[in-house]
């Protein structure tokens, strides 16, 4: 199963302010364990939302909406994805995380069966390719 885990941006966060040299080694020290475990399959923090936007699609059209967005708890500042047996070892993985304060949610990743019948053989077949086509870069 894989999970992915997103950390919630805080005001610290979204100012732009960065981890201090002690949370980047500490933090370091955890993904090794998670890589050398196998679990981690990606991981990065994300620049305040003052440097992204968004795109809203309704009838028909796109709105481009610029950065900074005021709900801080609404935003995302970092995430991993992760290979896992169950949930319950998601959660024993994520309390080991070097976090002082901060709120982290743990999301299970679709996978081909959970779209039953529409997502039909030619389907996956594409799907298939594609994943393989990014593994080689």
């Amino acid at each position: 199963m894989r999970f992915m885990i997103i950390v919630k941006a805080t005001s610290d966060s979204e100012a732009g302010v960065m981890p201090n040299r002690e949370m980047l080694a500490r933090m370091g020290a955890f993904n090794e364990e998670l890589v050398k475990a196998g679990v981690m399959l990606a991981g990065d923090g994300l620049l305040s939302s003052a440097k992204g936007a968004r795109v809203k699609f309704a009838n028909g059209k796109t709105t481009i909406i610029d950065g900074p967005f005021t709900e801080t708890k609404e935003l995302v500042a970092g995430f991993w994805i992760w290979q896992v047996k169950s949930r319950d070892e998601a959660i024993a993985w994520l309390r080991r995380a070097p976090f002082e304060d901060a709120e982290v949610e743990i999301r299970q990743v679709a996978e081909a069966e959970d779209f039953g019948d529409e997502f039909t053989a030619d389907l996956r077949e594409q799907e298939d390719q594609l994943r393989a086509q990014i593994a080689r870069g």
